[in-house]
């Protein structure tokens, strides 16, 4: 994700005294060389490796299990050997465990059963338990509010005078936790709740949620569709429609790590920062999510060292665990930061799947302009520079939510100016953005999202090229010069250069 590559423009210019003087290339071109070197077979080499530590450890990479620990290894020794500075911090969660597919159906008026992961997920976190009764509507928005704004199930006070005690709460994604909602359910009486997608477009489809902590009753979540079915247009109140609910799950106590890794130069007082989590759910080895994040990061930490870049400002990767889980270590490692080191953390960027086999290039909305929730001061700055990049190579955007679904969280909570890009996850692609991205509507951005099918052959080589090169750049701007993190112009090829200085190189051994 980073590029560095005035350094050696520099060098080269220097070392040719022949040639002459030399019109200085922009700064989208400055980091030519660097994306150059960041190439698709370099990062694949990395998701191969992640895809055998998951085939010999029963499937996944999750935190808390034998896959996740050897991703880790396996970045804490490449990135040592590459001359980083590498550090790993092992912290203790819960991890969900399901033991047995849960049973989620219909039991009146009509008998339905429905399939799990395809009408319905098992939430993580959700309660052990059996449970057939009644459902009754929680203060649902029906129809949906053209933006999100369901309070369904977020105050206690939503269950006042519903009878809900032995029965099941039916609620509506929207602008509180799962949680929360969960919890306030359990609190009134219900014997387990479903909560269904809220129906705006990109909302729509199986929630696939997570709850963060154990909770006291089963939790279901699914579409919005099925949702407002078996809601029968009720809005609050009891549906006329019963269910049969049974999870077999369980919570225990584990130890998972994050990996650190920095340059060993820079200034330490500038720390240009980037992340994505190592770990996978439990149900697939991710490959995508997000094993194309952490191996792009891999891969870009190794041609920084192979091209001999050292950084005006300090560069520092982190590999999260336990981000499935509820973004544990990320919030972990924040909370665990001073007032002094995290001021000195001047910016973070955050790529959490990047290679989405129908992907669309998604810049998170640090402006606030798409989906009226802004990041930090800085976060504007950061998103128009990914425009800019993305312009300057001929390729659409969109906007998507800064909506605190990821490992930025933690950093915008205590007001890191942040970014980052995001390739689709669950959500179908429109012919709009057919249109801008290619692919195919009507189909999710990653049909395998959170599936034991998210394996190598998952990932996008075209999406995950273009998406890289953009990570490069990035780093390449904000490692020479912050003042492209006011909002100002982008600096020139010849102030990064300035700023940066690499070994001796020749020409040749630039070219790939």
């Amino acid at each position: 994700m980073f590029g560095l590559l005035a350094a050696v423009v520099a060098l080269i210019v220097v070392g040719s005294a022949a040639a002459g003087p030399a019109k200085a290339p922009s700064s989208v071109e400055d980091s030519k060389v660097l994306r150059k070197a960041l190439s698709f077979g370099g990062i694949s080499t990395h998701l191969k490796k992640f895809q055998r530590f998951a085939d010999a450890n029963g499937g996944n990479r999750a935190s808390g299990f034998p896959g996740y620990d050897a991703s880790a290894n396996y970045v804490e020794r490449t990135l040592e050997k590459a001359g980083w500075k590498v550090s790993t911090t092992p912290f203790d969660f819960d991890v969900f465990i399901q033991d047995a597919p849960t049973i989620f159906e219909q039991t009146a008026p009509t008998p339905t059963t429905y399939v799990e992961d395809t009408d319905f997920s098992t939430m993580d976190f959700s309660g052990n338990g059996e449970t057939t009764g009644e459902l009754v509507a929680v203060d649902l928005t029906l129809p949906p509010a053209p933006e999100p704004a369901s309070s369904s199930g977020c105050e206690a006070t939503d269950f006042d005078g519903l009878q809900i005690a032995g029965k099941v709460a039916l609620m509506q994604r929207g602008t509180c936790d799962f949680a929360v909602k969960v919890e306030n359910a359990a609190n009134a009486g219900a014997t387990a709740s479903v909560i269904f997608n809220e129906g705006q477009e990109g909302r729509t489809d199986v929630v696939n949620g997570t709850l963060g902590t154990f909770a006291k009753i089963p939790a279901v979540d699914t579409s919005f569709a099925l949702g407002n079915s078996l809601a029968n247009g009720v809005t609050n109140g009891a549906t006329g429609t019963s269910v049969h609910i049974k999870t077999t799950t369980r919570s225990e106590p584990r130890t998972t790590t994050n990996v650190i890794a920095e340059t060993p130069g820079g200034n330490s007082k500038r720390v240009v920062m980037a992340g994505s989590h190592l770990d996978s759910v439990v149900e697939g080895p991710g490959i995508q999510d997000n094993g194309t994040g952490s191996a792009t990061l891999i891969e870009l930490a190794r041609q920084i060292s192979a091209l001999g870049i050292k950084p005006e400002n300090k560069i520092r990767f982190a590999w999260w665990g336990a981000e499935e889980e509820g973004l544990i270590g990320s919030t972990n490692y924040v909370a665990d930061l001073n007032k002094k080191q995290a001021k000195r953390i001047k910016l973070y960027l955050n790529f959490d799947m990047i290679g989405s086999p129908n992907f669309a290039r998604l810049i998170y909305d640090g402006d606030g302009s798409g989906f009226d929730l802004a990041g930090p001061k800085g976060s504007e700055a950061i998103e128009r520079n990914f425009e800019r990049y993305f312009k300057s190579q001929n390729l659409a955007t969109a906007e998507t939510a800064f909506d605190g679904r990821s490992d930025y969280l933690p950093f915008i909570d205590v007001g890191i100016p942040s970014g980052g890009l995001f390739t689709g996850a669950v959500e179908v692609k429109t012919e709009a953005e057919q249109e801008l991205f290619g692919g195919t509507a009507g189909v999710a951005f990653d049909p395998c999202y959170h599936q034991e099918c998210d394996r190598f052959d998952n990932v996008s080589k075209r999406g995950l090229s273009q998406m890289s090169d953009a990570v490069a750049d990035a780093v390449n701007l904000y490692a020479s010069d912050l003042k492209a993190l006011t909002g100002n112009k982008r600096p020139t090829a010849a102030k990064q250069a300035a700023g940066l200085s690499g070994s001796d190189f020749l020409g040749d051994s630039l070219r790939r």
